[in-house]
């Protein structure tokens, strides 16, 4: 069972499958929802995803003139579990708080945007765009 939750504790969730490749997103605009060089995330199937609490805090916001969606919590801001398409959840990596002992990082996405400071030191497949699995 893998567990995980916000910052604040108020939005809690569950994953039921085995769970080990992380893919990373540099462009610009996860780095500017999270302040940092991007998100790290688990794509899940929806039917192993499960919320434990909290689903009324998760807020999301649209960028205009654009489909792209951010998920976080109302109370702490933290990024949470979102829709990643009609049957998978994106689950930002750094939520997880029992069972991701075996994640490692196997993509990294939108690397030809990546910020000039961003230092890729992992060996996971670079991919100059979006890459799906």
């Amino acid at each position: 069972m893998v567990t995980g939750e916000c910052n604040c504790g108020a939005v809690r969730f569950e994953i039921d499958a085995e769970i080990s490749d992380v893919y990373v997103c540099h462009c610009s605009r996860c780095r500017r929802f999270t302040g940092s060089n991007g998100i790290a995330v688990v794509v899940v199937a929806n039917d192993d995803f499960r919320w434990v609490d909290g689903q009324q805090q998760v807020a999301t916001w649209t960028k205009p003139d654009t489909d792209w969606q951010v998920w976080f919590c109302r109370t702490c801001g933290s990024p949470v579990p979102g829709e990643n398409d009609s049957t998978r959840m994106f689950v930002p990596a750094g939520s997880i708080t029992q069972g991701g002992a075996a994640l490692e990082v196997r993509h990294h996405m939108w690397v030809g945007s990546k910020a000039t400071w961003d230092e890729i030191g992992d060996d996971g497949q670079q991919h100059p765009e979006q890459f799906c699995s």
